[in-house]
């Protein structure tokens, strides 16, 4: 797909399963299935989407999904699956290697994130991508290095320090542009400084949303809140600031864990909003 002239391609690391009530938070179930039916152990699908933007010469990838560290048992847990192989797949199959890579944009470091912005190579972990630099809001790193009761288990040193370790860290401190074509933006609420990356070209203009708002219901409804957000108050209005802009703009809105609606386009009908679907 093209944004006025930046390309982009939607590349998998497969899918999982999110416990339901996670996923909607304060949202009861009566409701929430309707849209996302769980299975036996109330657990609902997930997509791992990821996003390679072409711009001004330099090939960003946002967002890296589990990678290929896991243990068999975590595969299980999370009910991974990638019948159609992981991010480093399709990304071959788009005629790109690891080595390729400019730039890695971390939305932020929990494990569905950033699990594959390392590798395993001889059993030690190291950056998948070794030409690229990864961008990451500072505050968020700091999060990650010093995680509590409620995070440890998603914040994984092996995500995060070959890359410090590889002198390919770079640490944003709020807003930053990428190209003239592309920019980070803070969209606080999921974590203290989740991002999520914006592309505006030759009026055109789209934004991969990361865990700002997951899934399109999520944009539809501004209650709609995962349990896992750390500020679920700054996740409500900062959804209401980017809902604005996107019509304003006619934002492409790209979810990178909605298997039926990766991405479409808000329209409000009344006082209700819908998000239209883009195939392609």
């Amino acid at each position: 797909m093209r944004v006025g002239n930046v390309e982009c391609f939607l590349v998998s690391d497969g899918e999982f399963r999110i416990d339901g009530g996670g996923q909607f938070g304060l949202v009861p179930k009566v409701l929430w299935e309707k849209v996302l039916p769980s299975d036996e152990l109330n657990r609902v699908p997930a997509a791992l989407h990821c996003l390679l933007i072409l711009s001004e010469g330099k090939r960003i990838l946002v967002d890296t999904g589990f990678g290929r560290k896991l243990s068999p048992k975590e595969w299980q847990i999370h009910g991974l699956q990638r019948e159609q192989g992981d991010l480093l797949d399709h990304l071959q199959r788009l005629g790109f290697a690891p080595d390729d890579i400019d730039i890695v944009i971390n939305t932020h470091l929990h494990l569905d994130h950033g699990g594959g912005n390392t590798i395993l190579r001889n059993g030690v972990a190291v950056p998948t991508f070794p030409n690229a630099q990864y961008w990451i809001q500072r505050l968020e790193w700091a999060d990650a290095l010093y995680p509590n009761e409620r995070t440890r288990n998603t914040y994984l040193p092996e995500n995060l320090l070959p890359i410090q370790e590889a002198g390919q860290l770079r640490l944003l401190f709020g807003d930053t542009r990428v190209t003239g074509e592309v920019r980070c933006q803070v969209t606080r609420g999921h974590t203290r400084a989740h991002q999520s990356v914006i592309i505006e070209s030759e009026g055109e203009a789209a934004i991969f949303l990361g865990d700002l708002a997951s899934l399109a219901v999520k944009m539809e409804r501004l209650g709609w809140i995962s349990a896992f957000d750390a500020e679920p108050m700054e996740t409500l209005e900062t959804k209401r600031s980017i809902r604005n802009w996107a019509l304003e703009k006619h934002a492409l809105l790209i979810f990178e864990h909605d298997l039926r609606t990766p991405m479409g386009y808000l329209v409000k009908e009344g006082d209700d909003f819908r998000v239209e679907a883009r195939t392609s």
